[in-house]
């Protein structure tokens, strides 16, 4: 079984934590409670291959900013969280991918883009389409909008998330070792065609993946979390490729 690390970095009060929890455990938080740092695990099976999840949930507020670099650097896949509520979120998006990248060292970082609370249609300030926008400007980075109250693409946004790092392990692989001075940097041109590189390619090339926004049961704008969250299950899809434990 693998072990993967996944961090779940976005401004404060746009429901990291509820998205992280809901997917967990499988219940919705209806309070707002300022994360410093939580640790979660989860097992589950993507791909017909099983793997032990450490989800890290990390602070969105301002005081514990300074923590961010050490999440990013033990970090193999990012979820980048905003809220459609609140403009300034996604903008704070901007700056931590670079940070990401920069930590990373790489402009190829496992990392999915999520516009949390869907469900808020009357407060909802975000379209899809300038969801679409920045995924596009960032190289068509996977880009799903999520509900936590309603779970809908809760399990996606993770799914997505690790067959993201899967790929990125098996292209990483597939680079054949310098063994002297004389030894050429790998390319395009003189990879082999080992079976490590054809799995690779036989996976599913990640695709920006926008989802209608999810429609509440209750009148627009209300947010009875308790009722709403009985709801939430029944329309949970069922998956083809992934089983949550």
């Amino acid at each position: 079984m693998r072990d993967y690390k996944l961090v779940v970095l976005g401004a404060g009060g746009v429901g990291k934590s509820c998205l992280t929890v809901q997917f967990v455990q499988g219940v919705y938080m209806d309070t707002y409670d300022p994360t410093i740092e939580d640790s979660y695990r989860k097992t589950m099976e993507v791909d017909s291959k099983m793997f032990d999840l450490e989800i890290l949930d990390t602070a969105g507020v301002a005081q514990f900013t300074a923590m961010r670099e050490l999440y990013i650097k033990s970090g193999m896949g990012f979820l980048l969280v905003y809220s459609v509520t609140d403009r300034q979120s996604l903008e704070e998006l901007i700056e931590l991918r670079e940070q990401v990248l920069r930590i990373k060292d790489s402009s190829k970082v496992p990392m999915v883009l999520v516009g949390n609370k869907a469900d808020l249609l009357e407060e909802r300030v975000i379209s899809v389409e300038e969801g679409i926008s920045m995924s596009s400007q960032w190289g068509k980075v996977p880009f799903y909008e999520t509900s936590a109250l309603l779970r809908s693409n809760v399990d996606e946004v993770f799914v997505d998330l690790v067959r993201q790092i899967i790929r990125n392990e098996m292209e990483n692989h597939s680079q054949p070792a310098v063994t002297g001075p004389m030894s050429r940097k790998p390319t395009a041109q003189n990879l082999g065609n080992s079976s490590i590189t054809a799995a690779a390619a036989s996976l599913n090339q990640p695709k920006t993946t926008i989802p209608a926004p999810a429609r509440a049961d209750a009148a627009a704008g209300s947010r009875n979390r308790n009722k709403a969250s009985g709801s939430a299950k029944s329309k949970k899809k069922k998956k083809n490729s992934c089983t949550i434990l």
